[in-house]
């Protein structure tokens, strides 16, 4: 219930597929294809001050010289925050806070004034926890220090026990009950506050609290369990897999003239076997450069075999999530999963995933046929033989993403320029660096920016922590430090004040930043603008090398983060829990997804170029790919397997999750299921996005559409960056995904987000971003 809003972070590791199936979500390239490049000359703003002086604060060698000499703080402005005890201590007064505003609710069946702001006092509760429990998740990710990342670990772990006390909290659901049942106070209530009451209260009854007390206490038996075998079932997934043997002979007429002649090299001086471990880097130069088909053969098998108590670890997870299910009348996980989300039921993923594979399955097979072809030739074969799991790589190999047209070397500075004047154009909005007091971020790499709209002023902060170090989380990340909600109704005032804790309280509040953002169209009053971090893993500029220079796919995982940053900038609600990226799983991506496609066009391309005010000409650069659809349609399997293994069948005693993956793919799949392999053992996002697998292709699909039909032609376009702002990216959730975009795309038929709409949804075609006709 109250820890909806806890959602801390959206890692490119846990909510993306990764790059070798994200280039992938297409039907074939058509070669004649020029979308985006220019005819005719399109003008555009021209740099300005602040976002050149981007390209200066980012391309600099050596520590940020952004931090004011004069100034002293702690961690984000907060002023106690100058040490680790320091958030153990914010976490306890946090505790105290919450425990008070926890009484209060609870008494508020004693006056109708108090029963009318149950709704805005359950959102303070979280919203409370949320601001300490999202910082401690972003400190012990980032934090260089181990002392500082320790107590990250302590306050969070506080905070979210007490948080699991408040889901399974019968008092606050019978308070809330009480509400929503009395028609006078529900007429008194908004939109958006009915919405946020109705998350509370679905959140509440997923935690089996109108249940009697015994099989409440299975829930959370059963909670535990999932947790505690979730972790097991990640750890394995990481697990290296055992190496195998690869014979000298076997390595003969390799592409690769590099590590391939020192492998052979070193299998005649040992005169042995090598013994090569899945995932390494021979292993991957093996797959895609070794003419035998024998050695691919093996490292795939060996890198997609499990244990039997790896396999019995994740069928156990299985069980008890759908026994959990059905402990509160669903019938399956996948139901209790997908009830608040777009697709609402497994039977409209369903829809949405046949449309899908019945659209992408001609076009995968044509691609299989042109494998074929090429393997017949390679092996003088005189009929076309079978295309294997291991020939992918061999007869499509991996090539680096690719913008549209040639660029000039894009440095960390030159694409943070751009993106502000895309958001200059689109919303209004730009970037400008902003001085940080000392103390006030975790490590001299990170930079503040402040987020100035042309008419408001400073409308939110983003802290770019962009460099790779030690001790760092891998990938990239965006976390939601701090949202806005509407503040000046709160009535703190009415909370209870124990005597002796005053300091304590003061201490809590003091995680509100004093800056207010008044909203003219409204008239509400904010707590504090949006605070995000954006975490990636970039290569630090030096004297030697000179100012980072950013791959192509690194510029696209720069714009999708910067998509998840500018929904907490732009959302404006009175609720924090369904503010900014705080909505529908299924929906949450269409923002960041929508962000990669901008870089299809040359226009956008051309804000690169700080001294240019027309659009780039120049040659398309796409090329076509066969793998493309092979790989879309692989990745279909994979959320169709999610929703096999989140359905009731996984309480049968006979279910098999291995031979669940096998009748998949032999009766849906292309490829042939490979007798010995149980890859389900690393699909790791089984765990985290159990059931919701499906939720990027869906994204993808909405935001290729959006691209599309309001985008391509004028990517600039200022009334479609409003419409953008003003239809979905303000109201975060708090209305109906499916109504926001039916109203996007000016389709009405789709508001009812029904069966027939997720299977119209499944029939678009899914363009890939820019350049990802390469995997990587």
């Amino acid at each position: 219930m109250l820890g909806r809003a806890a959602r801390k972070a959206l890692p490119r590791h846990a909510l993306k597929i990764p790059y070798r199936f994200r280039g992938c979500l297409v039907t074939q390239k058509e070669t004649t294809r020029q979308q985006g490049l220019a005819t005719h000359a399109q003008h555009h703003l021209p740099a300005s001050a602040d976002d050149r002086s981007l390209v200066e604060l980012f391309d600099q060698p050596g520590p940020s010289t952004s931090k004011s000499p004069f100034a002293t703080t702690g961690l984000f402005g907060h002023p106690s925050l100058t040490h680790p005890r320091a958030l153990i201590s914010l976490a306890e007064a946090t505790l105290v806070r919450a425990q008070l505003l926890t009484e209060r609710i609870l008494r508020a069946r004693e006056s109708r004034d108090e029963l009318l702001k149950v709704v805005k006092n359950l959102d303070r509760l979280s919203d409370m926890l949320c601001g300490v429990i999202d910082l401690a998740e972003l400190v012990r990710n980032a934090h260089p220090d181990r002392l500082w990342m320790e107590a990250a670990n302590h306050a969070y772990e506080t905070l979210c026990e007490f948080m699991n006390i408040l889901n399974t909290h019968v008092g606050l659901y019978e308070v809330l009950k009480a509400v929503l049942s009395d028609p006078s106070i529900v007429k008194t209530l908004s939109p958006e506050a009915y919405q946020t009451a109705l998350i509370f209260w679905r959140d509440f009854e997923k935690s089996a609290i109108d249940l009697p007390p015994a099989e409440r206490q299975k829930f959370v038996s059963l909670s535990s369990d999932i947790l505690s075998l979730g972790r097991q079932f990640l750890d394995n997934a990481n697990t290296p897999r055992p190496p195998t043997s690869i014979k000298a002979s076997d390595l003969a007429g390799l592409k690769d003239q590099g590590m391939g002649v020192r492998l052979q090299l070193q299998a005649r001086f040992t005169k042995k076997d090598l013994q090569v471990y899945p995932g390494s880097l021979q292993a991957q130069m093996i797959m895609w450069a070794a003419p035998e088909e024998e050695p691919r053969k093996r490292i795939y098998i060996a890198s997609n075999s499990s244990t039997p108590e790896q396999i019995s670890v994740l069928e156990a997870l299985l069980r008890k999530r759908a026994e959990l299910a059905q402990l509160i009348g669903r019938p399956s996980f996948a139901h209790l999963t997908l009830d608040d989300k777009m697709a609402k039921t497994p039977e409209n993923v369903s829809n949405f995933l046949d449309a899908l594979m019945d659209h992408t399955r001609p076009f995968a097979r044509r691609a299989l046929h042109t494998l074929a072809q090429r393997k017949q030739a390679h092996h003088n074969l005189p009929s076309l033989p079978i295309v294997q799991a291991w020939d992918r790589d061999f007869y499509c190999p991996p090539d680096p993403p690719a913008p549209p047209i040639p660029l000039p070397p894009l440095t960390l500075g030159t694409v943070f320029m751009g993106l502000s004047r895309l958001f200059r154009h689109l919303y209004g909005v730009s970037l400008r660096p902003a001085k940080s007091a000392s103390g006030e971020t975790w490590h001299a790499d990170v930079q503040k920016l402040e987020v100035v709209d042309e008419n408001q002023g400073i409308i939110g902060w983003i802290y770019a922590d962009l460099f790779a170090r030690r001790n760092k989380a891998s990938g990239a990340a965006h976390y939601t430090v701090r949202c806005s909600r509407r503040a000046d109704d709160d009535d703190e005032a009415g909370d209870a004040m124990l005597e002796g804790e005053e300091h304590r309280i003061q201490e809590s509040q003091g995680l509100r930043v004093s800056e207010e953002a008044q909203t003219p169209r409204t008239r509400m009053v904010f707590t504090s603008s949006p605070l995000v971090v954006l975490l990636t893993e970039f290569a630090r500029p030096s004297v030697s090398r000179g100012p980072t220079v950013l791959e192509w796919y690194e510029v696209l995982t720069l714009f999708h983060e910067m998509g998840h940053a500018m929904h907490s900038m732009l959302g404006r609600t009175e609720y924090q829990n369904v503010s900014g990226t705080r909505c529908a799983t299924d929906f949450v991506e269409l923002p960041s997804i929508l962000m990669e496609h901008f870089l299809n066009s040359p226009t956008v391309l051309s804000l690169f170029d700080a001294d240019s005010t027309t659009t780039l000409r120049s040659t398309g650069n796409h090329h076509a790919d066969p793998c493309h659809s092979i790989d879309t349609y692989s990745q279909i399997l994979l959320a169709a397997a999610d929703q096999r293994y989140h359905a009731p069948s996984v309480l049968d005693p006979s279910f098999d999750s291995t031979a669940e993956l096998a009748s998949l793919h032999n009766t849906r799949g292309l490829i042939p299921y490979v007798p010995g392999t149980s890859f389900q053992t690393q699909f790791g996002h089984l765990f985290g996005y159990g059931a919701t697998y499906y939720s990027y292709l869906f994204d993808r699909a909405i935001a290729s559409r959006v691209w599309s039909r309001v985008f391509s032609e004028n990517p600039l376009d200022r009334s479609m960056g409003e419409r953008l702002r003003g239809e979905v990216l303000r109201h975060g959730g708090a209305r109906d995904p499916w109504h926001m975009v039916s109203g996007l795309l000016k389709m009405p038929e789709l508001e009812g987000g029904d069966a027939e709409a997720m299977r119209e949804v499944g029939k678009w075609r899914i363009e890939d971003e820019v350049g990802m006709s390469g995997r990587h």
